[in-house]
């Protein structure tokens, strides 16, 4: 019997971007002979009825969901009825979140920048003078990166402690964090597609004229072959947070030696396969096929 597969992506977020690639994973699922239904968030609402909950949409269970959003209580709720995701919430939350992101990967000898987590705020910021302390560990210039963002949106680059006190009061109640500057991979950076235990596809991404690499941020895309180190250390950070698909972000250290960067679970195939021609849907259906049987 086929089985049956939902891809859940954002409905108030469906752009073309994102609706190329849903229908393009529903074309790969048929391959791999899954019934697929792509269905958007904004249809299965979780509800609380008698003291349970449950969703509201009367819908027979599906065998997976491939879960290509950050909705995390429709996630959780799915994976309280007994359904596989990919990925599980827990991995959508910590990669959603740059401090979690960081707490999860630390104390497992992974090499990132120095950060340091901006302290929580109620409101608007009354006392700075922790700044201080952030000044004397990371010195200028450094980055701050508000903790959820995607693109390279919401990363700043900060040259003195004027602008550092007044973007940090421009954040406000924010989470957000103080980060280490690198000047050896300004503009560039490595994207590691991570299925399973193997890197699958990879890229270089250089931008001549911003410190961030990211393609939406003007960054230039070019087919790059990974160590045996680089390829190590994304599927180690991507097994540590527990996720099955990762696209991992690696910086260069002062002697080319990889820093992580970050960590996404909804990272975007388009891109790797315009810049390789290596489709990675193949095989994150693969692996969906050989865990559920």
């Amino acid at each position: 019997m086929r089985k049956k597969g939902w891809i859940i992506y954002n409905g108030n977020l469906y752009t073309t971007k994102f609706s190329e690639q849903v229908e393009w994973l529903k074309r790969t699922a048929t391959a791999y002979d899954f019934d697929m239904e792509a269905i958007p968030n904004n249809q299965l609402l979780v509800t609380v009825e008698n003291g349970k909950s449950k969703l509201l949409t009367e819908k027979p269970l599906p065998d997976f969901v491939f879960f290509w959003d950050k909705d995390l209580v429709l996630a959780r709720q799915l994976e309280q009825l007994g359904v596989r995701l990919f990925n599980p919430a827990r991995a959508i939350e910590i990669s959603d979140d740059k401090a979690l992101t960081t707490a999860a990967l630390a104390d497992h000898g992974i090499p990132m920048p120095k950060t340091i987590m901006a302290p929580k705020v109620f409101l608007q910021l009354e006392d700075d003078q922790y700044l201080q302390q952030v000044i004397d560990s990371l010195g200028f210039p450094m980055i701050l990166k508000e903790c959820f963002g995607s693109f390279g949106e919401q990363v700043y680059f900060v040259e003195d402690e004027s602008s550092l006190r007044k973007k940090a009061k421009e954040l406000a109640n924010k989470p957000f964090l103080f980060q280490e500057y690198l000047q050896s991979s300004y503009g560039r950076d490595i994207r590691l597609h991570v299925v399973g235990d193997k890197v699958v596809a990879s890229m270089l991404r250089k931008a001549e004229n911003d410190f961030r690499a990211n393609v939406t941020a003007g960054g230039k895309m070019y087919p790059y072959e990974p160590t045996s180190v680089e390829k190590e250390l994304a599927v180690t950070c991507s097994q540590l947070i527990g996720a099955d698909f990762t696209g991992v972000d690696i910086l260069f250290g002062e002697q080319e030696e990889p820093v992580i960067c970050e960590i996404n679970s909804n990272a975007h195939f388009k891109n790797i396969f315009d810049c390789t021609g290596i489709d990675i849907t193949l095989d994150m259906m693969a692996y969906i096929k050989e865990q559920i049987g």
